[in-house]
């Protein structure tokens, strides 16, 4: 292979214009290749007078920088060829251009896909580092090379229709925005879409719904604040491709897990019609929610790009040099995509291309856009190394580990790609990592639904999953506890719905998890069987208690909290219509108190947000366990009772301050009597019960003796505060006929 290029380098040296077409001028006078011995850095780097391209290609043979007419982006005004520097850099300073500048990429080099390489200079590429993109997202036939680029598509030269990278002016007032550094203990995430959140919204004017403008305006941080919200975690606003097979069946990749800029906003998402104030806009948001007090986190997608498999189209990386930014499994047939991602290719973050690639993208929307951390898609396939392998000291993770940007950032993992015997690695990354539970997800929706024998699972996840996360000393605070997300069914849907219903995706139901946990209460979807809805509700709240009254960091799919519905799909992905949208007119009023008054709850009580796990010693102040386990007749519970499969109730005794909590939860199907702890003396008052509707009392709350039963209704969980006297348990009835016994001995 190494003749090949020497050949083709001889080639392209230094001489003669390569410009293509005649209407292309290229004045020397305007270009400079000095770089006074500075370091260069990848994108465009604004100058006093002009600007500075970098882009890397190490298996390049040439280079040609083109510039479009903003006023006409189909018309190309010059074109430069750049020269190569150490590090496989290729650089050009353009001594006149301007912030709004349309520009992009040809690179010249073999076509050897059995090697890795897919260089094809009829196609005009985008600058990974590119602030801001032009033109309208859509994947069309004339981005493709297959299959070689002397054939259609690949010989059509796509520069007119091409996307182009824009040139950015940083400028922007911040006016003291700075980090809010809210600590995890204290966090409260939504996890919500940038147009999908406000499209319908009543207050927010038309031309702003469905926009970065539109999710800074005032109703929408109000009511968010409100609902004791956090930090907010965006759905992807990297620049994305939409699939040519989803606009042939006039859907979108609503999502938007399919990047091809990861410096750059989505386009779409803007107000703004300039590329330069959609940049400012995204800020202008930010810096919103900011002054809300409230984070803003990214779910970011660098584990795979919109190129796909060798099918797909070529924009940026694989054009730019496909061996050096992709995974690749090299066999008898040569070079094939490593596909740990589902979607055709994979980032290769331990090549020195794509680690810097990544990390300059993460420390750019944490410096100049001021973001609060990340959620990563896939995290695994970011996290293997060099091998191929998950690692916890891969060459990304140690990255990211000595960073002093970065590790400050509140970073999650999505802990598991796919089609790898590693893949699923919850628990496994390393501090200052937390990671999203899917295990918690599971188990609670399991346990609530009535699994048998899920009881002692589900007080492990109730405590922090220790059992994950405890073992490499990580917190409670590692494990990011959730119920659902944008990929499954809405709360509403989950006890609403016993089967997914996928029907408008255009794939005849065949996409989305078939296992979801859920439950219909006996009629699947919507119903008017008061017994069924009231059932429902009760699940709804139980659910939403358990987040809130659990170890770790609490995260809510936007619209839970009020009864949002997807009519049953799973997999929305495509549905940029109602069913992914939140509807605004539409609201389960008491759900919405009930979360807003849990979430609030929450903030009171250090118990739910400790920094440690329970570890059952005993309080010589209050003479309590930091957690008590009882049974229905107020023992405390033995090993057989907690594995019992015909369990269905347990009481929870936490030693809270200011005063003890009993939390006391039943998932079956008839009401229990539960014999509340302490003696007549005792008294506790009712907090919340999620039977009840309002759940929180509203009025003066009951007051309830102790050694007395509460009656613990079927399906919901309640919760006591001891206002007076002591609430000592007693040991189960075996271990008591025992002591006697050891006594004597």
């Amino acid at each position: 292979m190494q003749p090949i290029l020497r050949r083709l380098k001889r080639a392209f040296a230094p001489g003669p214009d390569l410009n293509t077409s005649r209407d292309v001028t290229d004045d020397a006078s305007q270009v400079s290749f000095e770089t006074h011995d500075q370091p260069l850095s990848p994108g465009v780097t604004i100058l006093d007078k002009g600007a500075r391209f970098v882009v890397h290609s190490r298996h390049a043979v040439a280079v040609e920088l083109c510039f479009y007419d903003p006023g006409k982006p189909s018309r190309e005004t010059a074109r430069v060829r750049m020269r190569r520097d150490e590090r496989d850099l290729w650089h050009a300073t353009l001594l006149q251009v301007k912030p709004g500048a349309l520009y992009g990429y040809r690179v010249h080099g073999p076509w050897l896909p059995k090697n890795a390489m897919r260089f094809n200079a009829r196609k005009l590429l985008l600058d990974p580092y590119a602030r801001a993109i032009h033109g309208e997202p859509n994947q069309t036939m004339q981005m493709h090379t297959v299959p070689d680029p002397t054939h259609p598509p690949g010989s059509i030269d796509n520069g007119a229709e091409a996307l182009k990278s824009v040139v950015i002016d940083a400028a922007f007032d911040w006016g003291g925005d700075a980090p809010l550094r809210i600590p995890w203990r204290d966090t409260v995430i939504s996890e919500l879409h940038v147009k999908g959140f406000t499209q319908t919204h009543p207050e927010v004017p038309a031309k702003l719904r469905g926009t970065y403008a539109g999710l800074a305006h005032p109703a929408v941080t109000k009511y968010l604040a409100d609902l004791g919200i956090t930090s907010v975690q965006l759905l992807p606003v990297h620049q994305h491709l939409e699939d040519l097979f989803l606009l042939d069946k006039g859907l979108t990749n609503f999502w938007g897990y399919n990047t091809i800029g990861f410096f750059a906003p989505h386009n779409a998402y803007a107000a703004a019609s300039t590329p330069q104030e959609q940049v400012r806009e995204f800020k202008t948001m930010v810096k919103a929610l900011h002054a809300a007090g409230i984070e803003v986190i990214l779910d970011v997608v660098y584990n795979h790009t919109a190129e796909g498999n060798e099918n797909g189209p070529s924009v940026m990386l694989r054009g730019l040099d496909d061996h050096s930014y992709y995974r690749h499994h090299y066999g008898e047939e040569g070079a094939s995509y490593i596909n740990v991602t589902g979607c055709g290719n994979s980032v290769d973050s331990a090549s020195p291309a794509g680690l810097r690639l990544i990390m300059d993208s993460l420390r750019y929307w944490v410096t100049e856009m001021h973001v609060d951390g990340f959620r990563f898609d896939l995290a695994v396939t970011v996290a293997r190394n060099d091998a191929d392998a998950f690692h916890a000291q891969s060459q990304f993770l140690s990255a990211v580990a000595q960073d002093p940007v970065l590790s400050q950032t509140k970073l999650i993992a999505e802990a598991w790609d796919i089609m790898m015997m590693d893949s699923y690695q919850v628990g496994q990354f390393p501090e200052p990592w937390r990671e999203l539970n899917g295990k918690f997800r599971d188990t609670v929706r399991g346990w609530w639904r009535g699994d048998a024998g899920t009881t002692a699972e589900f007080a492990k996840r109730l405590c922090g999953s220790q059992d994950i996360y405890g073992w490499n000393m990580r917190p409670p605070l590692a494990s990011v506890n959730f119920l659902t997300s944008h990929d499954g069914f809405t709360l509403w849907d989950l006890v609403s719905h016993e089967h997914k219903h996928n029907e408008m995706n255009g794939e005849d139901n065949r996409d989305g998890d078939n296992t979801n946990h859920s439950t219909n209460c006996g009629v699947e979807g919507p119903t008017d069987d008061p017994a069924i809805n009231e059932t429902r509700a009760r699940l709804r709240r139980g659910m939403i208690a358990t987040l809130m009254c659990s170890l770790g960091v609490p995260f809510l799919t936007a619209g839970d909290e009020r009864g949002r519905t997807q009519k049953g799909n799973n997999n929305a992905y495509c549905q940029d219509n109602e069913i992914s949208w939140l509807d605004w007119a539409r609201c389960d009023e008491d759900l919405l108190d009930f979360t807003r008054r849990m979430i609030a709850f929450r903030r009171t009580q250090d118990v739910f947000r400790r920094r440690t796990y329970f570890d059952g010693r005993i309080n010589p102040v209050s003479n309590l366990r930091d957690v008590s386990w009882l049974d229905d007749d107020g023992h405390l519970l033995s090993h057989d009772e907690w594995h019992s499969s015909s369990r269905h109730c347990f009481g929870a005794l936490l030693d809270a301050r200011p005063r003890p909590l009993l939390l006391l939860f039943n998932n079956g199907g008839e009401s229990l009597p539960f014999t509340l702890p302490g003696t007549p003396d005792t008294r506790w008052t009712l907090i919340f019960d999620t039977a009840l509707t309002p759940s929180f009392p509203a009025k003066k709350a009951r007051s309830y003796p102790g050694a007395q039963r509460y009656l613990l209704q079927e399906r919901s969980v309640c919760c006591l505060s001891l206002t007076t006297g002591r609430c000592e348990v007693r040991e189960p009835e075996a271990v008591q006929k025992m002591a006697p016994q050891a006594e004597k001995a």
